[in-house]
C-alpha cells in the first residue's frame, strides 16, 4: 500500500499526541520530527525511531517527507505552511490556521500558487458522529425556517496556573487572542459550518476579566444572518462547571444538543402556521419529543489524517481545507474587532483594518 510520508512539525502537547495517533494510520507513514528545542525532538524521535529536525528549512529540503503537520503556536502557522507550500510539501495546519484573517489570506494565495497540493485544516469535530447528526439534521431541512440559534461554550475553565506555564499564551504577541484563539475555535467552526457566515455582529469581549491577562476570556456575541435568524455565541475560560449547550429555534420546533445527547422537541405542524391560523387564542401546537441516535465514530483527529492522505493520495475531498478554517478565524477577528472598537461590524472583515488593530494591541503592551 502507497503511504504518504509525513513529519510533524512543532513538538507540544498536541504535536507529540499526533505522533503517537499518526502511527496508527495505515496510509501514513511518520518519518520525521521537527522542533527547535533538541533536547524535546531527539527524545520523541529516539522514542519512535524517526528523524529529528531542528530547524524547520532543514525538514522541509529534506526529501524525507511528502508533507507537514503544523502544530505551533500560532504565529508560527502562516510563514510555515507557506514555507512548506513552496518547497512542494502538502500541508495540515492546526487550529487556527493563522492568527487574523489577513494572515489566512496570504495562505490562501500562496495555495492556488501550488495548486496540486493540498492545504488542509485541523478541525476534526467534523468527522464526530454526534457534531456530524447536528449538520445533516440541519441540512436535511427538518427543522423548517430556522428563527434562532444559542450556543453557550463554556467548559473551558483555566487556571491562572495554565497561563503562567506558557508565557506565550493570552497575549496579543504571542498568541492573539484569547479563548477565541485557542479554546473555542472549533466551536466557531462549527458555527459557521452549520449557520453559514453572519452578516453582522456586535460582541462583548471581557479582556483579562478571570485571570492575570492582556486578552479575553469571556464573549457574547449577537450574530444577524441574511436568512434573517439571530445568534448567540458565548464562550468563558473562567466558569466553572461550564456548559455545552447549542439550542436551535425553527418553525418545526426545537433542538437542543447538549451532554452529548441531541433532543428534538418536534411541532406535529408549522408553528407560523399554526399561530396564524389557529381559532384559540391560548393554544399551542402539539410536540412530541425525540431523542436523535447517532453512531459516534472515535478517533476524530485520526479521521483526519486519513482523509488528509487519502486526498494525497486518490483525491479525495478534504473534510476540511485551510480555506474552510480561514471562516473561524474571521469570526474569531470580527468578535474581537466588534468589542475593541465598540462598533458593530458588518462582514466581511475587512482583514487589514483588524490587522492594524491587532498590531496596535501587541505595540502597547
Amino acid at each position: 500500500m502507497k503511504k504518504v510520508r509525513i513529519g510533524v512539525v512543532g513538538l507540544g502537547k498536541i504535536g507529540a499526541e499526533h505522533v503517537q495517533t499518526i502511527k496508527k494510520i495505515k496510509n501514513i507513514r511518520l518519518t520525521a520530527v521537527c522542533d527547535q528545542q533538541k533536547k524535546l525532538a531527539d527524545k520523541i524521535s529516539d522514542e519512535n525511531n524517526l528523524t529529528a529536525f531542528y530547524s524547520t528549512n532543514d525538514l522541509m529540503n529534506s526529501a524525507e517527507v511528502d508533507a507537514v503537520i503544523i502544530a505551533t503556536p500560532h504565529y508560527l502557522h502562516t510563514p510555515l505552511a507557506i514555507d512548506a507550500l513552496n518547497a512542494g510539501l502538502h500541508v495540515l495546519c492546526e487550529k487556527p490556521v493563522a492568527v487574523h484573517k489577513a494572515d489566512a489570506e496570504i495562505m490562501i494565495a500562496a495555495h492556488k500558487k501550488h495548486p496540486k497540493l493540498k492545504f488542509a485544516a485541523m478541525l476534526q469535530l467534523r468527522t464526530s458522529g454526534y457534531w456530524g447528526k447536528i449538520k445533516e439534521i440541519i441540512d436535511s431541512g427538518e427543522l423548517g425556517k430556522i428563527y434562532r440559534v444559542n450556543w453557550i461554550v463554556t467548559y473551558w475553565f483555566r487556571t491562572q496556573k495554565y497561563f503562567d506555564d506558557s508565557p506565550w499564551r493570552a497575549t496579543w504577541k504571542g498568541e492573539g487572542g484569547g479563548v477565541l484563539l485557542n479554546q473555542a475555535p472549533h466551536q466557531l467552526d462549527l458555527f459557521q459550518w452549520y449557520f453559514g457566515m453572519p452578516v453582522k455582529v456586535r460582541a462583548y469581549c471581557s479582556l483579562g476579566k478571570y485571570h492575570n491577562i492582556e486578552v479575553e476570556d469571556e464573549v457574547t456575541a449577537y450574530c444577524e444572518f441574511k436568512e434573517g435568524f439571530s445568534g448567540v455565541f458565548i464562550t468563558s475560560t473562567g466558569e466553572f462547571p461550564g456548559s455545552d449547550r447549542l439550542e436551535i429555534m425553527a418553525d418545526r420546533g426545537r433542538l437542543v444538543c447538549e451532554n452529548g445527547k441531541i433532543i428534538f422537541d418536534r411541532a406535529e405542524s408549522s408553528v407560523n402556521e399554526f399561530s396564524r391560523t389557529t381559532n384559540v387564542a391560548f393554544s399551542v401546537p402539539e410536540i412530541k419529543t425525540i431523542e436523535i441516535k447517532f453512531n459516534e465514530k472515535k478517533g476524530v483527529h485520526q479521521n483526519i489524517f486519513e482523509n488528509f492522505a487519502d486526498s494525497i493520495l486518490n483525491g479525495t475531498e478534504l473534510i476540511a481545507t485551510g480555506e474552510d478554517g480561514m471562516n473561524s478565524v474571521e469570526l474569531a477577528n470580527t468578535f474581537l474587532y466588534s468589542s475593541l472598537k465598540n462598533v458593530t461590524v458588518k462582514l466581511p472583515l475587512d482583514s487589514s483594518e483588524y490587522a492594524k488593530l491587532l498590531l496596535n494591541k501587541i505595540r502597547r503592551t
